[in-house]
Formats: structure tokens, C-alpha cells, sequence
């Protein structure tokens, strides 16, 4: 039930952004809206309390937002109030702000190394990235796990590039493994 909720809201929301030509404007103002929501637990626990009346919300939702949002976000806002979806609003503005990254070609990246890169190769890794994907740009989250020994672990959507020594000495051992049990 809740990826039908996110993803009937989320599309909806993404389709009056692009109707409107305004996906710039609503993509920057979801962030916003999902980093208070996320920031402020009391906030959403109001927004989702079954005590709380509907007009309540939507009283709060206008006060926080309204002048500082378009109108058609706070609309939004008020709707899932309205339709009693407020619970999904962190998980629907996730969905629509992923929808807008695919369409902007925006790729999301997290890349392990055992150590810090410096600037110039975490270039080096974006352009390699943007080279072989369908993306233009990308938000990359860098990790540093000293238990890969060295190469790096790279995600990309659900595809992963592992060339880690500790995988390939994984890879080898369990290789030489069945060479053993082979022989005996």
C-alpha cells in the first residue's frame, strides 16, 4: 500500500512540476520541505497524530509554510492532509525527488575506497561515472572503509562495482578452497 501512495502522489507531484515547467523550482522546494519534516520529529508526529484534527494540520502546515513554499507545494501538503496520507509525505517527496534526479539525469552514487581520495581522483571518479552511464551529473556519497585494503566499492542504483582487494582475496581464497577439496 505505502509504494502505491508513494508512487501515485510522488508521479502526481512530478507531473504538474514538468506541466507547470517548473520542476527546478518544486524539486529544490521538496528538499526543503523533506529536510524540516526530517529535522523536526514533533512536527511530523503533530501531522500524523490520530487526536489532532484534519483542520488543525492543515493550520500548522499553512502557518509553517505558507510564504516561504510555492503554493502549489503547500497545496500539496494540504492535500495529503486532506486524503489522510500525511504519514507518507517523507517517502512520497523521497519518490518524486528521485523521479526528478532520473529525469534531470542526475545519478546517486556511493563510493567506498579504504582510504580518503583527494579531490583530484573523486574527479577522476565522477568523470569515469559520467563516461560510462546514462547520467550528466551525480551526488556522490564517499565511504571510507579501511577494511577493503585498497581498490574501492562503487553503487550505482542497484549495480555494484566491487574491485577491492578484500573481495578479490576473498574471491581467491575461496577459489583455492574448492582446489583443496578437489584433490582429497
Amino acid at each position: 500500500m505505502a509504494k502505491l501512495v508513494e508512487k501515485a502522489y510522488g508521479d502526481a507531484l512530478f507531473d504538474l512540476s514538468v506541466d507547470s515547467s517548473r520542476v527546478d523550482e518544486l524539486f529544490e522546494e521538496a528538499k526543503a520541505v523533506k529536510t524540516v519534516l526530517v529535522e523536526n520529529k514533533e512536527l511530523m508526529n503533530l501531522l500524523t497524530h490520530p487526536k489532532v484534527d484534519k483542520e488543525e494540520k492543515e493550520k500548522v502546515v499553512e502557518n509553517i509554510f505558507k510564504d516561504r513554499i510555492s503554493a502549489d507545494m503547500t497545496g500539496f501538503m494540504l492535500l495529503t492532509i486532506k486524503k489522510d496520507r500525511q504519514k507518507f509525505l517523507i517517502r512520497i517527496l523521497d519518490y518524486y525527488i528521485d523521479r526528478v534526479k532520473e529525469y534531470k539525469r542526475i545519478g546517486v552514487a556511493t563510493v567506498t575506497t579504504a582510504y580518503e581520495m583527494d579531490e583530484e581522483k573523486k574527479g577522476a571518479v565522477e568523470r569515469k561515472l559520467i563516461a560510462t552511464t546514462p547520467y550528466d551529473s551525480f551526488e556522490i556519497t564517499y565511504i571510507v572503509d579501511e577494511s577493503l585494503i585498497g581498490g574501492m566499492i562503487i553503487r550505482v542504483g542497484d549495480k555494484v562495482i566491487d574491485s577491492s582487494l578484500k573481495s578479490q582475496i576473498e574471491t581467491m581464497s575461496r577459489e583455492l578452497y574448492k582446489i583443496r577439496l578437489e584433490r582429497w
